[in-house]
């Protein structure tokens, strides 16, 4: 095979593995419902009020102080900013950033995203764009945003490095940006690890990553090392940061009903101590585009 060839023989899996992921996440819509029991009708007003109740609570330890996301959303610095949001959900994060000020502009594969988002601002009265599109061929012009936000999106792409490159380019100079992934030394990960890995047998029949992606949402997904997701940015910003974070079930993980028993015995302080060391997510700040 020549490597024509074989570039084109991978480029054909990424185009497919894209694909599988637009239509996981058309079907799969992340509204925090795990098992269906939100007893209102999908894209109405109680039913936001319910999967952003969900979404505020299961972040509580590490992403609100006073107001939901205030701790990781720079909210008074993106005031009067135009920026980019790859993967906008079910909307609350492009809500609550337009709310602020901003001029936000939120790119997702998933047409269910995209329109579960419109629905939100348009039932709310909140003005932000929204549209269809995959963050790997973004066709913004070069240096168009002030901010970049994802939360929870980019490790699904078939080519994660392929975004980084294009949010350094879409960024003014000076500009950062904020994103989250998987954490592969959390205890989300490690628990996979023993469960489909070792005690069923994936040992015999995945890799590694193919064992942790059996715990995982979505089509695909990357689990990435503290380390290998900063060195991911460095080739492109010269500030670098992340920071590991969690919900309540990695400081405590356990059954449901009981850690719902143990949290009610163990204080918040402890919680968040511990959802900072084995965190499920790898949270990355990066500056100043070279």
């Amino acid at each position: 095979m020549s490597l024509t060839q074989e570039h084109r023989t991978d480029t054909t899996q990424f185009e497919s593995v894209q694909r599988g992921n637009q239509t996981w996440w058309t079907k799969n819509t992340m509204s925090y419902d795990w098992k269906n029991r939100i007893p209102f009708e999908r894209f109405t007003e109680p039913w936001y009020d319910e999967i952003d109740k969900r979404f505020i609570y299961s972040s509580r330890l590490f992403a609100t102080h006073i107001k939901p996301f205030d701790l990781i959303i720079p909210f008074e610095e993106i005031k009067g900013k135009r920026i980019l949001e790859i993967g906008c959900g079910m909307g609350l994060h492009t809500e609550l950033m337009a709310r602020a000020g901003a001029e936000v502009l939120s790119l997702d594969l998933s047409p269910t995203s995209v329109e579960a988002t419109q629905r939100r601002l348009a039932l709310r009265g909140v003005s932000a764009s929204v549209m269809q599109g995959d963050a790997e061929e973004m066709r913004f012009p070069d240096q168009h945003f002030d901010f970049v936000w994802s939360w929870g999106v980019i490790h699904h792409s078939s080519r994660t490095a392929k975004i980084v490159r294009q949010i350094a380019r879409v960024l003014r100079p000076n500009a950062s940006c904020r994103i989250m992934v998987y954490n592969r030394d959390g205890m989300a990960a490690r628990l996979a690890f023993l469960r489909y890995h070792l005690f069923e047998g994936g040992i015999f029949r995945w890799s590694f990553d193919q064992s942790l992606h059996q715990s995982t949402d979505g089509f695909s997904a990357r689990h990435y090392v503290k380390d290998q997701f900063e060195d991911l940015f460095r080739a492109f910003f010269t500030d670098v940061r992340a920071s590991i974070c969690g919900q309540e079930v990695d400081a405590i993980p356990l059954p449901a009903m009981l850690r719902k028993a143990a949290v009610k015995m163990i204080s918040e302080s402890w919680l968040k101590k511990k959802q900072a060391q084995r965190g499920a997510f790898l949270f990355l700040v990066a500056r100043n585009p070279v």
